[in-house]
């Protein structure tokens, strides 16, 4: 009983039945599956920021993810002499279990402690209006880093997570889709200036938005 008269509980309930219902209602139509590039073609050098090293994903990991395509890189800044690390996984269906795996779920299995958490708003040049994004700040031993992450389907930008679940429901109603991605950067900690990691993932993301917007399907 105590369960039921959760509010934020009552709220997953049903998200997860009209989730449910919906797919089961939309299971024996086609999908309408994209077929975007692979993310291996997305820029090595964008707006000053140059690829140092396109990192392996474990076999393990990939397993776990279930995504369609992944990238994960790591680029630097001479000017700025900054590096920050971007991850991708892409989904071309959530039909059959595969998923983003929340950034919230998988940093703390990871042995990151979680410090400060919370949505940041970011001015996207050439853009209307701002996209809101969440940040995220841990720590593991000594090392700390400010991670940003967004969910990215149709050139829609989402935060959180139960917006993302509703979105889902939407596209899968009116477009016969339930494409995603995750995207994720993360920036180290220098000199304990968390403030400073976040002011560079934000210059990253304004750099890498536009050719996100061209890779990722409309």
């Amino acid at each position: 009983m105590n369960f039921l008269n959760n509010k934020y509980a009552r709220i997953v309930t049903v998200i997860l039945i009209l989730q449910g219902s919906v797919f089961y209602a939309v299971a024996l139509r086609s999908e309408n599956s994209p077929a975007p590039a692979p993310l291996a073609s997305f820029p090595t050098d964008i707006a000053g920021w140059q690829m140092y090293k396109d990192v392996k994903i474990e076999q393990e990991t990939l397993d776990v993810l279930k995504a369609d395509d992944t990238l994960n890189r790591i680029y630097l800044s001479p000017a700025r002499n900054a590096n920050a690390y971007l991850f991708i996984a892409f989904f071309k269906t959530q039909r059959t279990g595969q998923a983003p795996h929340s950034p919230k779920n998988c940093l703390p299995g990871n042995g990151y402690e979680p410090i400060e958490s919370g949505p940041i708003t970011i001015a996207i040049p050439g853009r209307a209006q701002p996209v809101e994004v969440n940040r995220y700040l841990t720590a593991r031993g000594d090392e700390k880093s400010v991670t940003l992450y967004w969910y990215q389907s149709h050139d829609r930008i989402i935060a959180g997570e139960f917006a993302a679940k509703f979105w889902l429901i939407a596209d899968s109603i009116r477009y016969h889709r339930s494409d995603t991605s995750l995207v994720k950067i993360v920036v180290p900690v220098r000199d304990g200036d968390a403030d400073a990691a976040t002011k560079t993932a934000v210059d990253f993301v304004k750099a890498v938005f536009s050719p996100l917007a061209r890779q990722l399907p409309a």
